[in-house]
């Protein structure tokens, strides 16, 4: 499975870059979320993961060579600082860099394009009420996150794409 991950994910990245927006899930649909994640949770989250990838479009696998794709179990504390979030499950998804309607020559230096995944706060966003991860509200959960991320890459607000379902 790592090699397989491998195509569609990218290292790390060791940069703090300006923040566009990012996807939060709510207090209730957080219950009973651990503070840490083990090696099963990860390697749970990491099959659906690979469900989910190669069902999305064409033109996103397109997109995802050139924004690239980091999985992460939850926020920096930097980060959760930074945004003012208290718990590491609170955060889906962020996108990092600058929206393709800001762009302009005139910047340089500019760190590059990144969508996070966090894993804590997809798997708290796919419990049910007792507590259990549904694996099909999980992949629903990813795949909406990756879109919604892409879409700030596009430079649509939080609204636009709640509009849109994402």
């Amino acid at each position: 499975m790592e090699r397989t991950l491998n195509r569609w994910l990218k290292p790390t990245a060791t940069f703090m870059p300006s923040l566009r927006s990012s996807r939060l899930q709510t207090p209730d649909s957080r219950l009973q979320t651990p503070d840490f994640m083990d090696a099963s949770d990860r390697e749970f989250f990491d099959r659906q993961l690979e469900v989910v990838l190669p069902g999305l479009p064409a033109r996103i696998h397109e997109l995802l060579h050139v924004v690239p794709l980091i999985v992460e179990d939850h926020p920096s504390r930097e980060l959760r600082r930074k945004l003012r979030l208290r718990r590491k499950d609170t955060l889906c998804g962020l996108y990092t860099g600058v929206p393709l309607i800001r762009r302009s020559v005139e910047q340089s230096g500019t760190p590059s394009d990144v969508i996070h995944l966090f894993r804590m706060g997809l798997l708290a966003a796919a419990r049910d009420a007792d507590g259990q991860v549904n694996a099909d509200r999980l992949r629903q959960e990813i795949r909406i996150t990756i879109l919604h991320e892409l879409g700030h890459y596009h430079g649509m607000d939080e609204r636009e794409l709640e509009d849109l379902g994402y």
